[in-house]
């Protein structure tokens, strides 16, 4: 029963190519099947340019002003020249989360490895653009002002081990966090079907309400974690504007 629960996280190949040149196997999936929907449907919710803005060119406005926002208040005027890739990243995420939400639908964000790789990759380019932007003296994030020098193998392992942890965590909360939820549906979907096989009618009403709720609270968290990861991206990408 428990792992009937863990079957909408498993990933199916659709299409698999033998590459020409030896042995590679190149691998269509459910997974890469709703990262290429999401980013169309991105592009399509993109193309509105209408002076009358329509119903959904009003959201991608308000998603592009809120964005914009946290870009200023974090990065400043020099920040933005990241804002195209928060706000697509922002877009990418939670269009994921919520075309999750539809039945029989694979979530590429409640996988470990998906939003671990993607954390990762900011990371390390956070770390690169740092060295380009200021050499060797990006290092001394590493190391607080004003800490004796006693103190300074110490605080430098601390912070060192800090910043490696940032990809973990980064990709960890939000694969926790929409798996969860996901989990919580299975779980308490099967309990209402269970009763209303067994001819518990009424008493099945009870688990379809607080599946309504869940559903809308659900939709919430998809928001907000897509908007936690851009945040938390935005503040990491603060190291390569300006030393602390």
């Amino acid at each position: 029963m428990l792992a009937a629960y863990f079957d909408q996280f498993n990933v199916i190949r659709l299409i698999t190519i033998q590459a020409s040149l030896g042995d590679w196997l190149v691998t269509f999936t459910n997974s890469s099947m709703m990262m290429v929907l999401a980013v169309t449907a991105i592009w399509l919710l993109l193309r509105g340019d209408r002076l009358i803005p329509s119903r959904w060119q009003s959201i991608m406005e308000l998603i592009h002003s809120n964005m914009r926002s946290v870009v200023q208040d974090n990065l400043g005027q020099k920040g933005q020249k990241y804002f195209p890739f928060i706000l697509c990243l922002f877009l990418f995420i939670a269009m994921l989360n919520i075309l999750g939400l539809f039945p029989y639908v694979f979530t590429p964000t409640a996988h470990l490895v998906m939003t671990f790789g993607l954390s990762l990759s900011i990371i390390i380019a956070v770390t690169i653009s740092g060295f380009i932007s200021f050499k060797l003296n990006f290092l001394s994030i590493l190391m607080p002002g004003g800490v004796p020098l006693a103190l300074a193998p110490v605080l430098v392992l601390i912070e060192t081990m800090s910043y490696m942890i940032r990809a973990i965590s980064l990709g960890v909360r939000l694969a926790a966090n929409i798996s969860a939820g996901h989990l919580l549906f299975a779980i308490i979907s099967g309990f209402a079907f269970n009763m209303m096989v067994n001819g518990l009618m009424v008493l099945s009403f009870f688990p379809i309400l607080i599946l309504v709720f869940i559903t809308l609270l659900e939709i919430m968290v998809a928001v907000i974690q897509a908007y936690v990861f851009c945040l938390l991206t935005t503040i990491y990408l603060g190291d390569t504007i300006a030393l602390h």
